[in-house]
């Protein structure tokens, strides 16, 4: 899955001779928290509602709300915009957008097609993904394995599963820093009846840490 795939298109701007009032209407009324701030089609900054909220006065300030508001309508979003702006093209996978935004701490990236803004990919579009990635939604058996770094050892797991003619949902694994030498496999299948399955795996010596049955949803 590439950014392109699950990018918000319809991507929300701001010019750089906004006033800081302006953002923070037009923030609160699409429910966003970020704007790329752009020249024409060009992409030159990014503000987010913390930068917003930032230059605003504190509570504990002697203004008036006169004064206060004149102050804002005066501040541009160039004066507290960030510059320097990370971003990322369409058509990287998308993992590598999600590690992206890990390394940086920032919640949301631009994605340009060479200087213009394409599209928005934000936390909440790799939270859906990993959702849908690990099959929640669809329910049946979460079962966690912890497997050693050897070849054809998930080929023998998914074996098993095949044996009993059940469906694997979704495939994951993930890696404990203290054993270099193993790795966890989580897999989801599509039953509600995982002892037999359960049982081959441990008469054939892979160990077996966590077993989750989704609950099944009534009417």
């Amino acid at each position: 899955m590439l950014v392109k795939d699950r990018m918000s298109s319809d991507v929300v701007t701001v010019t750089k001779t906004a006033n800081i009032m302006e953002a923070e209407k037009l923030m609160k009324e699409k429910g966003i928290r970020r704007l790329p701030v752009v020249e024409g089609k060009k992409l030159i900054g990014i503000v987010t509602l913390n930068d917003l909220l930032e230059a605003e006065p504190s509570k504990a300030t002697t203004l008036s709300r006169f004064e206060i508001t004149y102050l804002l309508s005066r501040m541009t979003v160039a004066e507290i915009m960030k510059k320097n702006v990370i971003t990322v093209k369409p058509d990287i996978p998308i993992e590598e957008a999600a590690l992206i935004m890990k390394k940086n701490d920032i919640g949301g990236l631009p994605v340009i097609s060479g200087s213009e803004v394409v599209g928005l990919i934000t936390e909440s579009d790799i939270f859906e993904v990993l959702v849908e990635t690990l099959g929640v939604e669809e329910g049946g058996t979460r079962i966690t394995l912890e497997l050693p770094m050897k070849a054809g050892v998930l080929h023998d797991v998914t074996g098993v599963i095949k044996a009993f003619n059940v469906q694997i949902l979704s495939l994951a694994t993930f890696q404990d820093p203290g054993k270099h030498d193993f790795r966890y496999v989580v897999v989801r299948i599509a039953t509600n009846n995982p002892d037999p399955i359960l049982g081959e795996l441990e008469k054939q010596g892979y160990q077996v840490t966590h077993v989750w049955v989704s609950p099944e949803v009534t009417a």
